[in-house]
């Protein structure tokens, strides 16, 4: 089975975001494995080790994301490919996905994992992109898998609720939160990670015109959310503070 997984390199969630002349300022700050991207990872080994066959992550970034590769590669992936991007001025999802579809158009596969969404942009659409631009089948927001006879059998997350579809192989998912539990990369497999395969194509390797990625949106502006402000804690009895909380609601929250 040829599993392929889609992964960013996002910021760590513990960071402290800052916008410095109008976009985000990524100087010095700890960069991951986007934590949904895991799940994917996760599910891709599983599905190897039950399966047979290889798992490939590939990426779309410049050379600092080989350090997020080699993490993938010692939870036990196969092979990485960074899709160079250091020659574009912009991406966007459209871009993002078509370096993808490009390069995994001449792949033969069976399954694509991805993350659900990325924590850094939160868009969602560079799986369904992907999907779409290879013209194979997408399931988005996926909680089980389970894959017999070049059938994938998928329970879904549907607000709250879930629903179960069956789709033929080759398809993309996107992985959700409970879909497994990551592993830690160990120590052998760290070790391993840094003889196993790490290939990097660029826009030449791909057959690509910088304007054939070329972003189709523009980012207008960047900030942060306001400050909230302190909160009031009211005393008293219950009949007083209600009377109070329905005079700040009108005074000063304005909502009534």
């Amino acid at each position: 089975m040829n599993i392929f997984v889609i992964m960013k390199r996002t910021f760590d969630t513990e960071e402290k975001i800052t916008i410095s002349e109008g976009s985000i300022d990524g100087s010095g700050a700890e960069y991951i494995i986007n934590p949904y991207d895991e799940y994917a990872i996760e599910e891709a080994i599983v599905l190897r080790d039950e399966h047979e066959g290889e798992v490939t992550v590939v990426t779309v970034g410049e050379e600092e994301a080989e350090k997020e590769l080699r993490t993938a590669l010692a939870m036990g992936a196969d092979k990485a490919v960074l899709l160079d991007s250091e020659d574009i001025d912009e991406l966007d999802q459209f871009s993002t996905a078509t370096l993808l579809a490009t390069y995994l158009k001449d792949q033969e596969i069976d399954i694509i994992l991805a993350g659900n969404v990325a924590v850094d942009g939160g868009s969602g659409q560079v799986g369904p992109r992907v999907a779409e631009l290879l013209n194979i089948p997408q399931v988005t927001t996926i909680t089980k898998l389970t894959i017999e006879d070049r059938k994938a059998t998928i329970v879904r997350d549907v607000e709250g609720d879930e629903e179960t579809v069956e789709v033929a192989l080759p398809v993309l998912i996107t992985a959700q939160q409970g879909l497994n539990e990551p592993r830690y990369p160990s120590l052998p497999g760290i070790m391993k990670a840094k003889k196993k395969p790490l290939e990097t194509l660029d826009l030449d390797d791909l057959d690509l015109d910088e304007e054939d990625v070329e972003a189709k949106t523009t980012t207008i502006e960047i900030y942060l959310p306001s400050a909230k402000q302190a909160g009031k804690v009211l005393e008293g009895e219950p009949e007083a503070q209600v009377q109070e909380l329905v005079s700040l609601l009108k005074s000063e929250a304005k909502v009534i």
